[in-house]
């Protein structure tokens, strides 16, 4: 293992810390009782407040003075000044405290517990006066220094800043500790499926939990990762989706249920695509697709403003709004509008010819729905920034969606697609074992066709609803995807604590 001048150095300073009888890693409990933004807040020095103070966190930067210094802690809430004497952290006659183990021994990025009161300086920054400093952990690799300088006026001019994407998203934890706008997109992240889960709470419909191992992948199409249970001896896929599982339990008796769910695709990667993505998946007795619409817009109006306190979000150069009612255009509607051309009565030669005279390249495996699907999304997609309701899909696109009340050879299908993407997909549910059964014998005649993300035919959903499964909506919504619009994040990864990466290159060692 190779290191650098800087990480030998710390390793040297543990080893002198043990000799002091200091433990670099302490066990016992440090109580903390205030944090940096709750003091900077809401200190006052008239009232004199928080005159015993406990805080943790890490050293972030150190001026030292002689027998004072000027130092920064930064916890979970953010940074703070804190003033650090030799007489007040070491009284006695041993000074080691201060002059050894503070100014010779710690490091940026220790962690470290102070005890104080919280006074004002003289230049008005709000700081901690430490009278009790304890070491709490050593930090072994230096923390990338980002460094920002600010002139007379104001403006502020960061330096050395951590902009690497593959550093930044292999090694988040340095990431969060250095960028603090990227724990501020986590924790709207969280904010975000909370205000979803208490919309569905709300509304009475019960969270839940399904396989994500299953013994057949289904519920969308995707080609799946597979693993082998040793002592069942057997094959087993993670979930591509759990709406199979979902309308089993709607088959139960439940009129409401849904679920936070994580689902593996075995996928290209992309800005936009992550193998490992969490959904929210839907799935209500005695709706159709026309009221999970209006629920989509409640729902998704009500997380912005939970987040932004405004319907209107920032993403790129576009200012969203997701104020109801949303745009609605049929998929065919939508084609037509965007490429002046009627595709609702062409079949499969015709759509092929039609991608090609629109540039569009098509694998040759491809049947009519996914040939469709390849032109509104080429020709459409890119062009829906503000949220739209794409409706009415072709039956070939659809297999597991109600076929339209009123118009031949359609399901009752939409999309939303908001900034160019879809975030969520919604049906009314099919429900009619034998129109099931015969979809799914056309996907497995595709997956002969070469369609390796056709659905495979699974005879327990089948029997499920020969029972009866009563009229039901359903929805998938992208937690990653939605997350990514309402924090004006350019990529997936931006959104994934830890994306998946290729394997890391390490550098040979020489052998000597």
């Amino acid at each position: 293992m190779h290191l650098s001048e800087q990480e030998i150095r710390r390793r040297h300073e543990r080893e002198e810390l043990e000799k002091l009888g200091i433990n670099p890693y302490p066990s016992e409990l440090f109580e903390v009782n205030a944090y940096a933004k709750e003091i900077k807040e809401n200190y006052s020095p008239e009232q004199n407040n928080y005159q015993e103070v406990a805080l943790a966190g890490r050293l972030m930067s150190r001026r030292v003075m002689g027998k004072a210094s000027f130092a920064e802690l930064m916890d979970s809430s953010g940074r703070i000044q804190i003033y650090v004497s030799r007489d007040d952290i070491a009284p006695g006659e041993n000074k080691d405290l201060y002059n050894t183990v503070f100014k010779k021994m710690l490091d940026i990025g220790d962690f470290i517990g102070i005890k104080g009161y919280v006074f004002t300086t003289q230049v008005g920054e709000i700081s901690v006066h430490v009278t009790e400093l304890k070491l709490l952990s050593k930090s072994l690799k230096p923390l990338p220094i980002v460094k920002e300088v600010v002139d007379e006026q104001g403006n502020k001019t960061t330096y050395d800043a951590l902009t690497d994407p593959e550093f930044r998203y292999r090694q988040r934890y340095v990431d969060l500790v250095v960028n603090p706008e990227v724990r501020a997109t986590f924790v709207k992240r969280t904010q975000l499926t909370n205000s979803m889960r208490n919309y569905l709470n709300g509304r009475g419909y019960l969270e839940v939990e399904t396989p994500i191992l299953q013994p057949l992948y289904g519920g969308a199409a995707a080609r799946p990762f597979k693993t082998h249970h040793n002592t069942l001896d057997m094959t087993l896929y993670l979930r591509i989706a759990n709406e199979l599982y979902l309308k089993r339990l709607i088959v139960g008796g439940f009129d409401g249920v849904y679920e936070f769910s994580k689902d593996f695709r075995n996928e290209g990667m992309s800005r936009f695509h992550n193998p490992e993505f969490t959904q929210m998946e839907l799935y209500v007795a005695y709706k159709d697709y026309y009221w999970m619409m209006d629920l989509v817009e409640e729902m998704v109006e009500k997380i912005a403003l939970d987040l932004h306190g405004t319907t209107q979000v920032q993403v790129g150069e576009h200012t969203i709004d997701f104020k109801r009612p949303w745009k609605r255009f049929t998929m065919f509607e939508a084609i037509e509008h965007f490429t002046k051309i009627d595709i609702s009565v062409m079949e499969e030669p015709e759509l092929r010819d039609t991608a090609a005279s629109l540039n569009i390249h098509l694998n040759p495996n491809l049947g009519k729905g996914k040939i469709i699907d390849e032109i509104f999304g080429e020709m459409c997609e890119p062009h829906l920034i503000q949220p739209t309701f794409i409706t009415d899909y072709p039956v070939e696109m659809s297999p597991l969606a109600k076929k339209h009340r009123s118009k031949t050879g359609l399901v009752e299908r939409f999309e939303a697609i908001c900034n160019g993407k879809e975030i969520c997909n919604a049906f009314s549910e099919l429900n009619d074992p034998i129109d099931q059964r015969a979809r799914f014998e056309e996907q497995l005649e595709l997956g002969k066709r070469g369609d390796t993300e056709a659905m495979v035919l699974d005879e327990d959903f089948l029997r499920a609803l020969e029972y009866g499964m009563p009229p039901t909506a359903g929805l998938g919504i992208g937690i990653d995807r939605l997350s990514m619009i309402m924090t004006n994040s350019k990529s997936i990864q931006d959104v994934l604590f830890f994306p998946q990466m290729k394997p890391e290159k390490t550098e040979e060692q020489s052998e000597e």
